[in-house]
C-alpha cells in the first residue's frame, strides 16, 4: 500500500489577524509514501535541498514526535516529495511540512487520529494555529488555542476571490520576524489594532472583499515593525492598489506579500505587477477548499 498526501500552503495574518486568522492556498506540498525496510527522503523540486539527512529532516522529525506521543514504533518508508511552497518566505511551509509529517505517522502508525487532534497536534508544534488550521482544513480559519494546546476553529469554505502572492527571491525566518515585534502595547493603540482585527474577521465571513482589502491594510500588531525587514514593501501595495487590488499585506511574517483582486482583473493585474516587479514570482491563486487529502496510490 502506498499513499499520496497532498497538503494546501497558506496565508496567515491577512494583515490584523495576528497569529489567528489563516487562509488555505492552492499552492501544494506533495509526498508519495510507500512503506519499506529502509528511511529514504527524495526531493523532486529544484528548489527543495537536495543533500538530506534523515533524522534532520522536519518530515521524518514530526513523524517521529507523534509516533513517540502514542508511543508506537515509526516504520520506515520512502517518501517522495515535490512542492510549490518556497522555504521561509511566508506561504506556510513549515506548517504545511509538519501536517505532512502528522499525516505519516498517522498512517504507518494506524493512529486514526480525528481532525481535532491534527489541528491540536500541528497548532501545538507550530505554537499557533493560523498557517497550521488553514493546512488541514482548507477555506479560512479563525482560531484561538488555548494553554493547554486546545485549538477551537471557525471554518468557512466557498472563499470566492483572487489572490496574488509577491514572492521575493530573499528568506525571512520567523523568528527574525517576531524579533523586531513590542513586547506590549498601550491600551488605546491595542483597542484599536484589536478593532481592526475583528473588523477584517467580520468582513472575510460576510465576504465583503472591497472592506477585507481596507482592513488588511489597517495591522498595528505586526505590519508597521516587520515592514523594514520587507524589500519593496511600501511600493507594492502603492503599485497593487493603483492597479486595482482591494488591498495587500504581508503574507505571515513575510517577506511575500499577498493581494486580493476582483476576479474581474486577474490577467491584467498580474501582467502589470510582473511589469513593475520583475525580480518577483508574481503567483496567481485562489483558496484551497479541501485542507489536507490523503489517497492510495500504485505502488510507487
Amino acid at each position: 500500500m502506498s499513499w499520496r498526501i497532498v497538503v494546501p500552503g497558506s496565508t496567515a495574518n491577512l494583515g490584523p489577524g495576528f497569529d489567528s486568522i489563516g487562509l488555505g492556498l492552492s499552492l501544494y506540498l506533495q509526498l508519495d509514501v510507500t512503506p519499506q525496510d529502509t528511511w529514504e527522503i527524495v526531493h523532486l523540486s529544484e528548489h527543495l535541498p537536495q543533500n538530506i539527512v534523515i533524522e534532520e529532516h522536519l518530515i521524518y522529525c514530526i513523524a517521529k514526535q507523534v509516533a513517540d506521543q502514542y508511543n508506537k514504533p515509526l516504520p520506515s518508508c520512502k517518501i517522495e516529495m515535490s512542492s510549490e511552497l518556497p522555504f521561509a518566505r511566508g506561504l506556510g511551509s513549515s506548517a504545511a511540512a509538519i501536517v505532512a509529517g502528522i499525516e505519516v505517522a498517522n498512517l504507518l502508525c494506524d493512529l486514526n487520529l480525528t481532525t481535532q487532534d491534527r489541528l491540536n497536534i500541528s497548532s501545538q508544534i507550530e505554537g499557533h494555529p493560523d498557517n497550521a488550521t488553514a493546512s488541514v482544513l482548507g477555506g479560512l480559519t479563525i482560531s484561538s488555542m488555548t494553554k493547554d494546546g486546545i485549538v477551537d476553529t471557525l471554518h468557512v469554505n466557498n472563499v470566492d476571490a483572487s489572490f496574488v502572492v509577491f514572492i521575493p527571491n530573499v528568506e525571512l525566518k520567523t523568528s527574525e520576524a517576531r524579533g523586531v515585534l513590542p513586547e506590549q502595547f498601550d491600551r488605546p493603540y491595542a483597542v484599536e489594532a484589536s478593532a481592526n482585527a475583528n473588523m477584517l474577521a467580520a468582513s472575510l465571513m460576510a465576504r465583503d472583499f472591497k472592506r477585507v482589502g481596507h482592513y488588511m491594510e489597517q495591522d498595528r500588531f505586526h505590519e508597521p515593525y516587520r515592514a523594514k525587514l520587507i524589500p519593496n514593501y511600501a511600493d507594492i501595495r502603492t503599485a497593487a492598489k493603483e492597479a486595482g487590488a482591494y488591498g495587500t499585506a504581508l503574507s505571515g511574517a513575510g517577506p511575500t506579500m499577498i493581494s486580493i483582486i476582483p476576479t474581474s482583473i486577474e490577467e491584467s493585474f498580474v501582467e502589470a505587477m510582473k511589469q513593475r516587479f520583475p525580480s518577483y514570482d508574481i503567483v496567481l491563486t485562489k483558496a484551497d477548499e479541501q485542507g489536507v487529502q490523503v489517497t492510495s496510490i500504485a505502488a510507487v
